[in-house]
């Protein structure tokens, strides 16, 4: 339990978390760095719905906008909160050469 603004919470406080870059790569995967400072690797091709079909456009995907830590493409039409984003991406570390 946490108290924020007067207003009295369950569970456990958790910072909001933002996207701060979005890299696209091969396949639908994008690279993705949040607030938090990790990187994360992000498969694009889990998302199911009319709305995500665009993202099979390499022109749309290629072009992805962050809009206060969203990322959005195809001007704002598409969305992806970025909680589900981290909760839906894997762990990456990069490996120096």
């Amino acid at each position: 339990m946490y108290i924020l603004n007067d207003i009295c919470y369950a569970g456990e406080f958790q910072n909001e978390i933002k996207v701060t870059e979005a890299v696209p790569l091969r396949g639908g995967m994008m690279l993705v760095t949040f607030s938090t400072g990790e990187k994360r690797l992000f498969d694009t091709t889990e998302l199911k719905g009319p709305a995500f079909a665009p993202l099979a456009d390499e022109k749309i995907f290629n072009n992805p906008v962050l809009f206060h830590g969203v990322i959005t493409w195809n001007n704002g039409e598409i969305d992806i909160a970025p909680e589900t984003v981290y909760k839906e991406s894997y762990a990456y570390e990069s490996v120096a050469i």
